[in-house]
C-alpha cells in the first residue's frame, strides 16, 4: 500500500444517482494511497447509487455537508451532477473548491456541475460523450482522444472503461497537491 497521500482529505460531492463503479473505484484508489476520503451530499443520511443509470446499486451513507478539503472528486452518473447543478449550494461550493486553487477530479457527466458553477471556460477537459456540446458551449476546449486530461488543478476523465487511468492520475495529481516539489 503507498502513503503519498497521508494526511489528505478528499471530499466526494455526490448525491442520488451517482455511479456506483464512479464514485467507488477512485475512492479506493484514494484511501489505498493514504487519503481520507468523505461523501458529501446536499442532505444528511443516505444517497441512491446507480449501476449503468438505470439499476439500484445500493447507498453509500454521507459523511459530511459540508467541511474543509485539501481535494475534491466529483463522480458522474447521469442523475448525481444533473442534481448537483440544480442546487445552489452544491454549486457554490464547487466554484469555490475551483477558485482556491485545490485540485478537482471529475469523470463522465461529473462535469456538468463544473459547467454550472462556471470552471470551465478556457480549460481542457474530456468527458462523456453527451455533454461535450455543454462544455464547449461553457467556453471549455473538450478533448475527446485521451483517457485523462490535466489542465492544471483539473483532472478529467471520460467514464467507467478509463477508471484505471483516472485513479492512477488524481492520485498523482492529488499528491503532487499535497506534497508540493521545492523549488
Amino acid at each position: 500500500m503507498t502513503q503519498e497521500l497521508h494526511g489528505m482529505r478528499v471530499a466526494i460531492l455526490a448525491t442520488d444517482g451517482v455511479e456506483r463503479v464512479e464514485l467507488d473505484l477512485p475512492r479506493g484508489a484514494l484511501q489505498g494511497a493514504g487519503a481520507k476520503t468523505e461523501i458529501i451530499s446536499l442532505r444528511p443520511g443516505e444517497i441512491q447509487a446507480r449501476q449503468f443509470d438505470l439499476n439500484g446499486a445500493g447507498t453509500f451513507p454521507v459523511d459530511r455537508l459540508v467541511t474543509d478539503y485539501h481535494a475534491l472528486l466529483l463522480p458522474g452518473g447521469t442523475m448525481n451532477p444533473d442534481q448537483l447543478r440544480m442546487d445552489r449550494d452544491a454549486v457554490r461550493f464547487v466554484k469555490d473548491f475551483m477558485a482556491s486553487g485545490k485540485p478537482v477530479a471529475s469523470i463522465c457527466h461529473g462535469p456538468w456541475t463544473l459547467v454550472e458553477a462556471d470552471a470551465v471556460r478556457g480549460r481542457r477537459l474530456t468527458s462523456w460523450p453527451s455533454i461535450r456540446t455543454d462544455l464547449r458551449n461553457a467556453g471549455a476546449e473538450v478533448v475527446t482522444d485521451q483517457e485523462v486530461v490535466v489542465d492544471g488543478q483539473l483532472i478529467t476523465s471520460r467514464g467507467p472503461a478509463d477508471l484505471p487511468a483516472f485513479c492512477a492520475a488524481i492520485v498523482e495529481q492529488f499528491a503532487r497537491a499535497h506534497h508540493p516539489m521545492p523549488g
